[in-house]
């Protein structure tokens, strides 16, 4: 019997790969997924879950699996305002991760952004920084926390800022050499694919992987 897996954030950028990965990977023999609206997938390995992410408790607290992927994230101008953002990057990763360590996962796999830091002066960061805080503490056997930089692929919902962000620094990629090359953009699917390969070392404590580490995994 294979491993059991649930992921969050299964219609985003890197969730989607994260999905195609697992659905793919023997090493995982069912593979669950919270979604507000079913996806157009289907799949024998495949369970999902359609609900009212305010009501998270009702229904996650009758999934037991042994790994679980966050590839949840938003943007203020998505969201609507800097209350939405927190329930989407902040509230909603902590109450699943709770849940799930309660009916007995064993790892936990979170998607931050490079910079993430609870102390800094920027919303965003400080948000990001406290979501990996606050997972942190909770006693999983494996935490890992993935901080890419600016990611690259086509997103569901198109974001033009991005867009035009990615196009300029696939131009200028040749310039993130030596210290810096850690804010290399970096493709969705070479992050969905490090948290895969990733959560199959099962190292104890929590493990912070930055863009440049992820990008290794996914080149060897």
């Amino acid at each position: 019997m294979g491993k059991t897996a649930l992921l969050i954030g299964s219609s985003g950028l890197v969730g989607s790969h994260c999905l195609d990965y697992l659905l793919a990977d023997e090493y995982y023999s069912h593979v669950e997924i919270l979604v507000r609206r079913p996806l157009a997938v289907e799949h024998p390995k495949l369970i999902q879950h359609e609900l009212n992410f305010e009501q998270l408790n009702e229904e996650v607290s009758k999934i037991k699996v042994n790994d679980v992927y966050c590839c949840l994230g938003t943007t203020i101008k998505i969201a609507g305002s800097q209350e939405a953002f927190r329930a989407v990057d902040f509230t909603y990763p902590v109450e699943i991760a709770k849940l799930c360590r309660a009916n007995g996962a064993d790892q936990f796999l979170l998607v931050t952004a490079l910079g993430a830091n609870s102390n800094s002066s920027i919303f965003y960061n400080r948000v990001k920084g406290e979501v990996e805080a606050s997972i942190s503490k909770l006693d999983f056997k494996s935490i890992y926390i993935f901080q890419p930089s600016l990611l690259l692929g086509k997103r569901p919902n198109r974001r033009l800022g991005e867009e035009i962000g990615q196009s300029i620094s696939k131009w200028l990629s040749f310039v993130f050499k030596g210290p810096i090359n850690k804010y290399k953009p970096i493709e969705a699917k070479a992050v969905a694919f490090a948290m895969i390969q990733s959560a199959k070392t099962q190292l104890q404590g929590t493990q912070i992987i930055e863009s440049s580490q992820i990008q290794a995994i996914y080149t060897t």
